[in-house]
């Protein structure tokens, strides 16, 4: 895999000059030098509310630890990650509580919703809890290492014309101030129809050239699946929607760790994506596990290691220390 320097980042035009060598080392300490994002999750305590952090999952029992949202930091602090995602006031809570988590890197999810309201009640509706500006001012004062931000649109959505628009502008806000821009893009709705529906490679694929018109520097999607055909070969349409715009995938709910890192290899490696977004596939260990298994992923994303490998890692064959 090739090593990148600032020479090698594609910095958008609308990145002002004075920011631009902030958004270059801002991509590569993202990407460790790789161009490749491997995202730890930790947004879902509004998203999912405690349905991920307590109680049973398809593989069973989730630890009581995950219960306590510090869990995440001690898994984002003690393994390999790109980028740590979650909320403004879980971060400044939690360095306030821990210097040491200071020194994370993060993006700040700027919407989220919980899932309490359904589709059939109402589409789906995710407005900014705060804007670019809160984020710069709040990484000034805190000295926290935060390099990017995220928000999610729900394609689809009679109220898209809404989120698409706090999209555009926290994009642009974001390359302003020499931060990346993630969008998370799910088409949803009644409009979209079942959750088949929102997974079908075609409207997956509109998507993602949604958010390349938007100027995001990732999209996350879910990964395509429609009965009868690989999953790996029909996500290639998608990744040639968004063009340069590059692409990651969301991990879902928790699977067998040895399919889950199989699935994350086609993705990258036959399909064609920088990386990936994992929350439940990690968190929703004992830590050492989490630990681990953030290393295998990151082993695949970032290492270019085979599955086998990562496996290794993962079953603590293997060195996964940091």
């Amino acid at each position: 895999m090739k090593i990148l320097s600032k020479k090698d980042v594609q910095v958008p035009a609308d990145v002002p000059a004075n920011m631009k060598e902030i958004y270059a080392a801002n991509f590569l300490k993202m990407t460790h030098n790789t161009g490749r994002l491997m995202l730890f999750a930790g947004d879902q305590k509004i998203e999912h509310l405690n349905d991920d952090f307590y109680g049973n999952t398809k593989l069973g029992q989730i630890p009581l630890e995950c219960n306590n949202p510090e869990h995440l930091f001690r898994i984002a602090s003690s393994s390999k990650i790109g980028v740590f995602a979650t909320q403004l006031g879980l971060i400044a809570k939690y360095i306030g509580y821990n210097s040491d988590y200071k020194n994370l890197p993060y993006l700040v999810k700027l919407n989220s919703k919980s899932h309490l309201v359904k589709n059939e009640q109402k589409d789906p509706l995710s407005e900014a809890l705060w804007n670019v500006d809160d984020v710069a001012e709040f990484k000034k004062n805190s000295k926290a290492d935060i390099m990017a931000v995220g928000y999610t649109v729900y394609v689809g959505s009679e109220f898209e014309g809404i989120m698409l628009k706090e999209a555009a502008q926290i994009v642009y806000n974001a390359h302003k101030n020499g931060l990346l821009s993630v969008l998370w893009m799910y088409p949803r709705g009644k409009a979209v129809g079942s959750k088949d529906d929102e997974l079908k490679a075609h409207i997956v694929a509109g998507a993602a050239g949604v958010g390349s018109c938007l100027g995001a520097d990732f999209v996350k999607v879910n990964y395509p699946k429609e009965e009868g055909k690989k999953s790996e070969e029909i996500f290639k349409e998608a990744i040639e929607s968004a063009g340069i715009t590059k692409v990651i995938t969301s991990g879902g709910s928790s699977k067998n760790p040895k399919q889950f890192l199989e699935e994350t290899w086609n993705q990258i490696h036959v399909s064609g994506a920088v990386g990936n977004a994992t929350g439940r596939n990690i968190h929703q260990k004992p830590l050492n596990e989490a630990i681990r298994m953030a290393n295998a992923v990151y082993g695949i994303t970032v290492e270019d290691k085979s599955v086998e490998d990562a496996y290794k890692i993962y079953q603590g064959s293997s060195n996964a220390s940091k």
